[in-house]
């Protein structure tokens, strides 16, 4: 009999919907100038605090969704009054010193630049003919394939970046 209910309340415990285990604790951050901030971690003190409900409910859950309210319009701050602020940016392992845009223009233009690693030059010059490696720094050798040829060297520091001049 004890096992019965032991199984009762197994199961019971495993069929119990658990919806609220995907929610995420998200705020909404108004400054005094009215700039509006989304994070998970807190404002600061001297903006205003709203919890947000950031459910994100099984679909066919039976839970009504809110949707838009159609007579309620939201104010729209002009787009010249706003100050665009990058919170946070994609670390290369190289220093950022090249933008996206600039790696780019390099690597079609078959340019090395200071900043670039070990793949953005063998996406712009190919497989090195020869690599050499001393003092944990490696250099990459590239010989012009026509007789009588330049050659080139690129040497990388111990992050695998391209050193500078």
């Amino acid at each position: 009999m004890r096992g019965r209910h032991f199984a009762a309340l197994l199961a019971a415990a495993f069929l119990y919907p658990i919806a609220d285990s995907y929610a995420a604790s998200v705020f909404r951050c108004v400054g005094a100038d009215g700039h509006v901030t989304f994070t998970r971690h807190g404002c600061s003190d001297d903006q205003e605090l709203h919890l947000q409900d950031a459910r994100n409910h099984t679909p066919s859950s039976g839970k009504a969704i809110p949707l838009a309210d159609p007579g309620r319009r939201a104010t729209t701050a002009s787009a010249s009054g706003g100050e665009l602020v990058i919170v946070g940016q994609q670390d290369d392992g190289c220093g950022n010193l090249l933008s996206s845009s600039e790696r780019r223009q390099a690597i079609i233009r078959k340019e090395v630049r200071r900043g670039m690693s070990r793949a953005d030059v063998e996406s712009s010059l190919g497989k090195p003919d020869r690599v050499t490696s001393s003092n944990g720094q490696q250099r990459y050798h590239y010989r012009e394939k026509r007789k009588g040829g330049s050659s080139r060297q690129v040497s990388f520091d111990e992050a695998g970046c391209v050193k500078g001049k």
